[in-house]
C-alpha cells in the first residue's frame, strides 16, 4: 500500500552523497497491507442523521477491515442490542450491517432510536458514530373549513401553507387544480415559511384554486391543503351585472386602494436575530407590501458581501451566502422601496460552528520501543471539548498501558510494546453536535516491501516532468534509494527530486532520462527493491496552423492543419466550431489535414479549432472566419447636414448595386462591411449628387379639427420633412366648409408651418376639412377630407327625474332623463354622479365634506353606486360631461341605506383562566353597520388529535364586552368563535383557543384519601360483604336454585352495553359544517350487544391508558388520546413517541 504523505519535496544536504530517504517513525497516515496483523477500522457507516423510509426493509451499515477480520456488535439507545433475540434483524454476513425486515411484518417506529456499532479483534475495537435512526413521516393536513377571502385591487395578501411537520421537512411549492405552478414576481412570491405572498393585488390574481402542496421526498408523497379562493374588486370598473350580483359582504370595503409606500410583510419590525452554522447556507429573507410593487436590495452594514459566494433568491427577497464561516456574522439589512418611500430592516446574524477538524488523529504505525503521538485537534462555536476513548471505552477507565501519556489533544506513546496496540478515539463535541475519529496504534516489527508493480513502464513527454512511484511499508520505516541502470550508482540530489512518500521526480524529462530505474527500501529487519521502466517521447506539433479568413456568403473555405508526432505515438485529429462539435451538415468536409466549409452562410462565422490528441499529450490551432455582407448608407447634404441613413443591403459576392432615390436630395453614400462579430469602419464617402426637383408625392398626416374656443376652428397637421418636399417653395392649401350647410370651400395657403385657426365658427358644428401640399413645381395629389369640429362650450341643462333605488345596505341604482344633445353644446363624454354622506355634517363645514365621484361613459340613464355604507344617509346629484367640462347639476336627492352585517369583533381574549372557567373580553365590531342586537359565542373542546368536539352556541346581549365561561373541563382546550349580529343578519366572526386549569390541589387530595383509615375500613367492609354474597350465591347453585341475579340482568339489560346514543357526549372527527356524514364507520355498538370486528376496530381499550382512562360523568371520554396501540394508521398528525433521540446527534458521549 502506499505511504499517504504530502508530496513535500525533500532534498538532501549539499554534496554528492546519496539520494537517501529519512522517514519520521511517527506517521500521519499510513495503510497497512491487510496481510498484516491490524486493528479494525471502520471503513463504511451510516449517516449520524439516518431518516429511512417506513415501507421498506431498515439497513444499517457498520463495514470495517483488520487482521484477523472483526467481529461486530451493535448497541441500541446506550444498552446492547441483542440481535439474536429479534427475528426481524439478521447482520449481513462478513459484515456487521444490520438489516431490519419490516417489509413482511413490524413497524419502523419500533426501531426507532441511537445505535453504534463496535468492531473488535485482538488488537483493538474501533466504533461508529451515534447513527440516530428515525422514520420518515408525511402526516396529512389538519382537516379545516378555508372562507373564500374577498379584497379590493391594491391591497396586500398573505395566503397561509402551514405545512404538517414531516420529517425531513416537506418541500413547499403552490399549484393549482391542474397542477401548474402558479406564476411568481416582484409582486407574488413564496416566502421560505411556504406562504404565499401578495404585495398587492390585482384583478387576475382572482381564482378560486390557490391549493398548497408538500411534497416528502422519502416517502414519495405529496400531500395537498384546500384549495384557497381569492376574489379581486376593482371598483372603478364594475359594470351593472356585476354590482347587481355582489351581496353586502363582498362590496363592504371595495374602495380603490391608494398608492402608499412599503411596509414589511415578514420579518416584523425594523430589527431581528438569525443564527445559522458553520457550512451551512445562510438564508436571509424580506418581503415586503406596497403599491407600487416595492424592490428589494441587500447590504451589509459592517462589511461587503461575498463575491463568489452570495446569491439572490425569489426575485431579490431572499439573500443566500453559501458554505459560511464566521466572517460572515455581522449586520445585514433589506432595503425596500417605491416611488412613494424606502424602509429598511436590519438582521443581525451570529455564525455558531458545530465541532471541525484542525488535525483529525491518525493511524500510527510503530515498532517495539519506538515513541509515537497521536493528535486530535478540533475548532467550533462554542470552543468543543476533547475527550480520548480507548477501544470505545473512555480513557479514564480503560485499561492502564504505562508507554501512553495524555496531554490534552495529544496522546503520547514512549517505547511501545506489542500490547500497547489499541484503537482511540477521539470525541471533540459542543452543543451543535460532534465529531469522532477512529485511529489505531500498531505495534509491528516487520521488513520492508515494495507495493508497487513490478517492471512498470512509464511513459512521458520529452521537457515535462517524469514521476516514478515506489510505495512502500515496513515497520520500522524504511529508508529509500533510487539507482538507474543495474550497474548504476545511487541517484543524486542535484538532478532528481525524492518525494517522502519514495516517489522519485525528474523535473525535465530528457531522451538521455530513458532507462530501468531501481528502488531499494531498507530497515533493520531487512531490503526489499523493484525495477520500473521509463521511454521519453517526441511532443506532438503542429507544423501548419489554420489561418484568419474572411469570405463572403456562398463561397467556399478551408483550414489547415498539419501535425508532427512520435513515430509510436498515433494521433486522431478532430476539428471544433466554438469549442462545440461541427454542425452536422454535408456542406463540412474534413480530410487529413484540413477542413473545407462549402456554401458559407452567416451562421458558419466563428473560432475552428484544430485538435491533436495522443495517449500522452494534446496540441490545438485556432483561426477565425468572418462571413461579409454590406451595408450601404446615405447623407442628405441639403437638408439633413451631417445625418447618415440606412439606405440598402448588398450581398457579400457584389461589388455594384442600384438605388432607388427621392427627388431634390444632395446624396453622398458611404459603406461598411459586416460579419456576425460586428462592422467595419465606414469607407469615405462619395461625392455629392443632387437629384431634380418634382411635385410632392404626399399630403401632411395626422390632420385634425377642433375648436379651442366655442368660437373657433383649429385645424391641425404633421408637417413634411426637408426630405419629403421633393423640390423648394413648400407650401400648404387649407381648404374647410360646413359639413351640412351649401357653404363652397373656402382656402387658403399657408408657408410651410402646422396650424392654422378658423376665427368667428359658431358653437360646435361639424366642418369637413382637407390640407393638400405644394412646392414651386406643383401640387401633391388631392388630400383626403377628414372631419372635425368647432370648440366646445359648456352644457347649459341638468339631466331630469332622477331618482334612486336602494338595492342593499352597500349598493344603489341611480336613474336620470337625459338632457337634449343641443344643450351638451360639445361631444357628450357621460354622466357623473357626486354623493356624499351626512354622517357627522353637524361638525363641519359643508364645503369641506368628502365627495366622491363615478362617471359613466356615454349616454347611459342609469348607474350602479357599489361600496355604500350600511345604515347611513347620503345625498346625490348628476351632471352632463362634455369636453369642455360639466353641466349644472340636478337637484339634490336624499336616500338611506339600511343596515348590514357588522365586521368582525375588533379584539377577543381569553383571561383568568382556571380550573373549570375561562372570561372572555372583546371589543366591538369597527365597523356596526347598523344597530348591534347581540353576540353569538361558540365553542367546542379540541382533545390531543385535534378533533373537536360537540358545538355549544350562546346567545349574548349586545351591550356586553366581557363574559365568563363556567362548569368547563379542566386541563381542556377550547376554540371559541365569535361574532356580532345586527337586524340584517351575523357578521364576519374572530376565533381563539385557551386552556383550562389543572387542579393539582384535586389531584393530591384524591392520592391522600386512599390513607386515611376511615376509608381503609370501609373499603374492608364493602370486601366482606361481596364474600359473603358470592358464598351464598354458590351455595344456591349447587342446591338447584335460579340465579337471581341472572334474571335481573335478563330484565334489565346492563346500560354500559348497550347502543351508544347521538348525544353521548364522545368527540367526533372534525368536518366541513355542511358535512352530515356518520364520524365514524363502526362507532356505534350493534343492537346485540357484540362488537363485530368487520364494522370496528377501534375501542376505549386502544386508546390512551386503555381501559383505564378517565370519563367525564356523563359519560364522555377525556383521557389522551394518542392513537391504537396495536394498529395504527400509516400516516397522521401526530403519533405516541419515545422521548427524541435527535439530541444524541449533538454529544457523543
Amino acid at each position: 500500500m502506499q505511504l499517504e504523505i504530502m508530496p513535500k519535496k525533500k532534498r538532501l544536504s549539499a554534496g554528492r552523497v546519496p539520494l537517501i530517504l529519512f522517514l519520521c517513525q511517527m506517521i500521519s497516515a499510513l495503510d497497512v497491507p491487510l496481510d498484516l496483523v491490524q486493528p479494525p477500522t471502520i471503513t463504511q457507516q451510516s449517516p449520524k442523521d439516518y431518516i429511512v423510509d417506513p415501507r421498506e426493509n431498515i439497513v444499517i451499515q457498520c463495514e470495517a477491515q483488520g487482521k484477523p477480520p472483526p467481529s461486530f456488535s451493535w448497541t441500541q439507545n446506550g444498552t446492547h442490542f441483542d440481535i439474536d433475540k429479534d427475528p426481524l434483524v439478521t447482520m449481513k454476513a462478513g459484515s456487521g450491517t444490520l438489516i431490519i425486515n419490516i417489509m413482511s411484518e413490524g413497524k419502523a417506529e419500533t426501531y426507532e432510536g441511537v445505535y453504534q456499532c463496535t468492531a473488535r479483534n485482538e488488537r483493538g475495537a474501533a466504533i461508529s458514530n451515534n447513527i440516530v435512526v428515525r422514520p420518515s413521516r408525511s402526516p396529512l393536513w389538519t382537516k379545516e373549513k378555508l372562507e373564500p377571502i374577498t379584497l379590493r385591487s391594491g391591497q396586500s395578501l398573505v395566503l397561509p401553507c402551514r405545512p404538517p411537520i414531516g420529517l425531513p421537512p416537506a418541500i413547499i411549492f403552490w399549484m393549482d387544480n391542474s397542477f401548474q405552478r402558479l406564476p411568481q414576481s416582484e409582486r407574488v412570491s413564496q416566502g421560505l415559511n411556504g406562504d404565499l405572498y401578495f404585495s398587492n393585488v390585482l384583478p387576475e390574481d382572482s381564482r378560486e384554486d390557490y391549493i398548497c402542496y408538500a411534497r416528502f421526498n422519502h416517502t414519495q408523497t405529496i400531500q395537498q391543503k384546500q384549495p384557497i379562493s381569492v376574489k379581486v374588486i376593482l371598483v372603478d370598473e364594475l359594470n351593472d351585472t356585476i354590482a347587481a350580483n355582489l351581496s353586502d359582504t363582498e362590496v363592504y370595503g371595495a374602495k380603490s386602494s391608494r398608492e402608499r409606500p412599503p411596509t414589511f410583510l415578514t420579518p416584523q419590525g425594523n430589527a431581528s436575530n438569525k443564527e445559522e452554522l458553520r457550512g451551512n447556507v445562510l438564508s436571509l429573507e424580506c418581503i415586503a407590501e406596497g403599491l407600487p410593487t416595492p424592490i428589494i436590495y441587500w447590504i451589509k452594514e459592517d462589511g461587503t458581501l461575498p463575491i463568489n459566494r452570495t446569491f439572490y433568491r425569489n426575485f431579490q427577497k431572499t439573500l443566500q451566502i453559501t458554505q459560511v464561516s464566521e466572517a460572515d456574522s455581522g449586520k445585514y439589512q433589506c432595503i425596500a422601496k417605491n416611488a412613494l418611500g424606502v424602509i429598511h430592516h436590519t438582521i443581525s446574524v451570529t455564525v455558531k460552528a458545530a465541532p471541525y477538524w484542525i488535525m483529525a488523529p491518525q493511524n500510527l504505525v510503530l515498532s517495539p520501543g519506538e515513541d509515537g503521538a497521536l493528535i486530535c485537534r478540533a475548532n467550533g462555536n462554542p470552543k468543543p471539548r476533547i475527550s480520548w476513548l480507548s477501544n470505545g471505552v473512555p480513557i479514564e477507565i480503560a485499561p492502564d498501558d504505562p508507554s501512553r501519556k495524555i496531554n490534552g489533544d495529544t496522546i503520547i506513546f514512549s517505547s511501545v510494546q506489542e500490547r500497547s496496540s489499541a484503537v482511540y478515539q477521539c470525541n471533540a463535541s459542543n452543543e451543535y453536535g460532534y465529531l469522532l475519529g477512529n485511529a489505531f496504534v500498531n505495534v509491528l516489527a516487520e521488513p520492508p516491501r515494495i507495493l508497487t508493480s513490478e517492471n512498470t513502464l512509464y511513459q512521458v513527454i520529452a521537457n515535462r516532468p517524469a514521476l516514478l512511484d515506489c510505495a512502500f511499508f515496513g515497520s520500522p520505516l524504511p529508508t529509500i534509494e533510487w539507482f538507474k541502470g543495474t550497474k548504476g550508482s545511487a541517484l543524486r540530489e542535484d538532478t532528481y527530486v525524492l518525494h517522502e512518500n519514495g516517489t522519485l521526480e525528474i523535473p525535465v524529462a530528457q531522451k538521455d532520462s530513458t532507462g530501468t530505474y531501481t528502488c531499494v527500501a531498507r530497515n533493520k529487519l531487512g531490503m526489499a527493491k523493484n525495477e520500473v521502466h521509463l521511454e521519453i517521447k517526441d511532443p506532438t506539433r503542429i507544423i501548419k496552423q489554420p489561418e484568419y479568413a474572411v469570405v463572403q456568403r456562398g463561397s467556399t473555405v478551408s483550414f489547415e492543419c498539419k501535425v508532427k508526432h512520435d513515430h509510436t505515438l498515433i494521433p486522431t485529429v478532430i476539428w471544433l466550431k466554438d469549442n462545440g462539435e461541427l454542425p452536422s451538415d454535408g456542406r463540412f468536409t474534413v480530410d487529413k489535414d484540413q477542413l473545407v466549409v462549402a456554401d458559407v452562410s452567416d451562421n458558419d462565422g466563428g473560432t475552428y479549432t484544430c485538435l491533436a490528441n495522443t495517449t500522452l499529450d494534446n496540441v490545438s490551432a485556432s483561426a477565425v472566419l468572418s462571413v461579409v455582407e454590406f451595408i450601404i448608407e446615405y447623407e442628405d447634404a441639403m437638408h439633413e447636414a451631417g445625418l447618415w441613413h440606412h439606405q440598402t443591403e448588398v450581398p457579400g459576392t457584389q461589388t455594384t448595386a442600384q438605388l432607388k432615390l427621392s427627388p431634390y436630395v444632395n446624396y453622398s453614400f458611404r459603406v461598411m462591411a459586416e460579419n456576425s462579430l460586428g462592422r467595419s469602419l465606414p469607407s469615405e464617402a462619395s461625392e455629392q449628387y443632387l437629384t431634380k426637383a418634382a411635385e410632392p408625392d404626399k399630403n401632411p398626416m395626422t390632420v385634425e379639427g377642433l375648436g379651442s374656443e366655442p368660437d373657433n376652428l383649429v385645424i391641425t397637421w404633421q408637417p413634411l420633412n426637408g426630405f419629403e418636399s421633393n423640390g423648394p417653395g413648400l407650401q400648404y392649401k387649407v381648404s374647410w366648409r360646413q359639413k351640412d350647410g351649401d357653404d363652397e370651400w373656402t382656402s387658403v395657403v399657408v408657408a410651410n408651418v402646422s396650424k392654422y385657426i378658423v376665427s368667428g365658427t359658431p358653437t360646435f358644428v361639424p366642418y369637413l376639412i382637407k390640407v393638400q401640399a405644394l412646392n414651386d413645381v406643383g401640387f401633391a395629389p388631392e388630400p383626403a377630407v377628414i372631419m372635425g369640429h368647432s370648440g366646445e362650450d359648456l352644457p347649459m341643462v341638468a339631466p331630469g327625474n332622477v331618482h334612486v333605488t336602494v338595492v342593499n345596505s352597500t349598493l344603489a341604482e341611480v336613474h336620470w332623463d337625459p338632457v337634449p344633445l343641443k344643450s351638451v353644446r360639445g361631444h357628450l363624454q357621460g354622466y357623473r354622479i357626486y354623493y356624499w354622506t351626512d354622517q357627522n355634517s353637524s361638525k363641519r363645514n359643508r364645503r369641506h365634506i368628502e365627495k366622491k365621484i363615478l362617471t359613466f361613459q356615454g349616454s347611459k340613464t342609469h348607474g350602479m353606486l357599489p361600496g355604500l355604507e350600511p345604515f347611513s344617509h347620503y345625498t346625490l346629484n348628476v351632471r352632463v360631461v362634455n369636453g369642455k367640462g360639466e353641466g349644472p347639476a340636478s337637484p339634490d336627492r336624499v336616500f338611506h341605506t339600511p343596515e348590514g352585517v357588522p365586521s368582525a369583533p375588533s379584539s377577543l381574549k381569553i383571561v383568568n383562566p382556571t380550573l373549570d372557567s375561562l372570561t372572555l373580553e372583546w371589543d366591538p365590531p369597527s365597523h356596526p353597520n347598523g344597530i348591534l342586537t347581540e353576540y353569538t359565542l361558540k365553542y367546542q373542546p379540541i382533545n390531543s388529535t385535534h378533533e373537536l368536539g360537540p358545538l355549544v352556541d350562546l346567545k349574548i346581549p349586545a351591550n356586553k364586552t366581557r363574559w365568563t365561561l363556567k362548569n368547563l373541563n379542566f386541563s381542556t382546550r377550547y376554540k371559541f368563535y365569535f361574532y356580532a349580529q345586527t337586524s340584517a343578519g351575523s357578521g364576519s366572526q374572530i376565533t381563539e383557543e385557551a386552556v383550562t386549569t389543572v387542579d393539582e390541589a384535586m389531584a393530591s387530595r384524591q392520592v391522600d384519601i386512599a390513607t386515611q383509615g376511615w376509608f381503609i375500613g370501609l373499603m374492608c367492609a364493602v370486601a366482606l360483604l361481596i364474600l359473603i354474597l358470592l358464598i351464598v350465591c354458590f351455595i344456591r347453585r349447587n342446591k338447584g336454585g335460579k340465579y337471581p341475579v341472572k334474571e335481573k340482568e335478563d330484565a334489565h339489560p346492563d346500560p354500559e352495553i348497550q347502543p351508544m346514543k347521538e348525544d353521548d357526549g364522545t368527540f367526533g372527527e372534525y368536518s366541513d359544517a355542511e358535512d352530515h356524514k356518520p364520524l365514524k364507520k363502526g362507532s356505534r355498538t350493534p343492537s346485540d350487544r357484540t362488537v363485530k370486528k368487520e364494522d370496528s376496530d377501534d375501542s376505549l381499550v386502544d386508546y390512551g391508558e386503555g381501559v383505564n382512562g378517565q370519563f367525564n360523568e356523563d359519560g364522555s371520554f377525556i383521557g389522551q388520546y394518542s392513537g391504537k396501540k396495536e394498529k395504527e394508521p400509516a400516516e397522521g398528525n401526530e403519533s405516541s413517541e419515545a422521548p427524541s433521540p435527535v439530541n444524541a446527534m449533538n454529544s457523543f458521549v
